[in-house]
């Protein structure tokens, strides 16, 4: 009779571990989602193959859950969620011009999409700044003045965050498709009374989405979809990312791939945040491309952490999580001699911004404190372009802004940029002295 408790103990903790197991095997999420995850993706881009109609504090809006069908990198069809925000009241014979909105980074699990935050149409609200009231960024910036002016407003959610399938985070050409159907989808809802004039904006990660799709003018005009000949505008990249701009192209040898991928690790591991956000390019660029592996670069145990971290935890929790597990020791988890190199830089520079001139003007803004992400990207993908004859400027912010002050402060600059591109307004760009700016 004395061995009964433990061997209860046992049997409890043995049933309690199962069940810990199933039910954390995958983050949870709200029904809307749950029954996305299993729609199949066989509809024509941007076709929704799911609305719920939500609350909004917006005044004098309307606003929607969706889910519309997009594709990968490599073509494969996806399911991507999202927010449609719309003036109510009849539209103009042309229809509402379409505002794309295209967030920065929030993680890699189903559970990480903005638009599953309780009342989701709301202004950006940033977890990061004083007045951030969540654990996660979340909103549209500019919403209400965008609405004010007549606007429709979709906002993606990206592939892997909350329609099933594993993100492929840092994979812009990815994050770019889901923008670009997210306009498709917006063109196509008749509730909304959208036209088929668009102007893209994006931070961050989706500031890297945005200078994709303006480098995209094949996927822009398939027809077949379910909104044929949208057309852009602008396109406006607050604090954007271009791996591909400080990488090397072509076919790069061995050596070159060995020291491209050490430095990487390098410079992405003086930080918790830094390599949180290293570690789950690997996590979402792997699960883009069959001839990567996360072992390639990762020891047994790192696979193991990453795998279980941002398959189950968005972007500050799962550093939190690293830490409170490694400390400062959390480089352990890389492998000291990487293998398949050629393959993962090669990867990258794919999945990153095209060198091919965008389709209408882009602007990008930019901060002297940005320290989260690099602002040489941009003046990179600047020289480039302008070089080959493109319209694109490049504008400092005033003050001393951060990677998280500036789509607050950059607010007021491009609402008016916008409004002139949709006026049909030339758009000047400061090309001539694009070499000698400030990076």
């Amino acid at each position: 009779m004395q061995k009964t408790p433990s061997l209860l103990a046992f049997v409890l903790g043995a049933v309690l571990s199962i069940l810990s197991a199933a039910v954390y095997a995958e983050p949870p999420v709200a029904p809307f989602y749950e029954s996305v995850a299993k729609i199949s993706p066989n509809g024509k881009l941007g076709q929704i193959v799911k609305q719920e109609k939500i609350n909004t504090p917006i005044k004098g809006a309307q606003a929607w859950k969706i889910a519309y069908v997009s594709s990968d990198v490599l073509g494969k069809k996806t399911i991507s969620t999202g927010l449609l925000v719309a003036p109510v009241g009849s539209a103009p014979k042309e229809g509402r011009p379409i505002m794309a909105w295209s967030h920065g980074t929030t993680g890699a699990a189903q559970n990480c999409g903005p638009s599953q935050i309780i009342n989701p149409a709301v202004p950006l609200n940033e977890y990061f700044l004083v007045g951030g009231n969540s654990w996660t960024d979340y909103g549209i910036p500019r919403v209400q003045e965008f609405i004010n002016e007549g606007y429709v407003v979709v906002a993606t959610d990206y592939q892997g965050q909350g329609g099933g399938g594993v993100h492929q985070y840092a994979v812009a050409v990815t994050q770019s498709h889901d923008l670009i159907n997210s306009a498709r989808a917006a063109s196509s809802a008749k509730e909304v009374g959208a036209g088929k004039k668009v102007v893209a904006y994006g931070w961050s990660q989706g500031g890297g989405s945005v200078l994709n799709a303006a480098g995209s003018p094949e996927y822009i005009s398939q027809t077949g979809t379910a909104a044929d000949g949208i057309t852009f505008a602008g396109f406006v990249a607050l604090a954007p990312y271009d791996m591909a701009a400080s990488l090397p192209k072509g076919d790069i040898d061995q050596a070159t791939a060995d020291k491209v991928m050490g430095e990487l690790q390098k410079s992405f591991s003086t930080d918790i945040l830094s390599f949180a956000h290293f570690s789950m390019a690997l996590y979402g660029t792997q699960s883009a491309y069959s001839n990567l592996k996360l072992s390639d670069l990762l020891t047994d145990e790192g696979v193991r952490v990453v795998q279980e971290v941002y398959g189950n935890k968005c972007v500050h929790a799962a550093a939190d999580t690293i830490v409170f597990s490694y400390g400062k020791d959390f480089t352990k988890l890389l492998k000291p001699m990487p293998t398949n190199t050629r393959a993962w830089v090669q990867a990258f520079v794919k999945s990153s911004v095209p060198p091919v001139n965008p389709v209408a003007p882009v602007v990008i803004y930019w901060g002297t404190k940005d320290t989260t992400q690099p602002p040489i990207q941009g003046k990179l993908y600047q020289i480039q372009m302008c070089k080959s004859g493109a319209n694109v400027t490049r504008v400092q912010l005033p003050g001393e802004q951060s990677h998280f002050t500036t789509p607050g402060t950059a607010g007021p600059f491009f609402q008016e940029w916008i409004k002139d591109r949709l006026a049909g307004k030339p758009a000047t760009n400061n090309c001539a002295e694009a070499a000698q700016l400030p990076s």
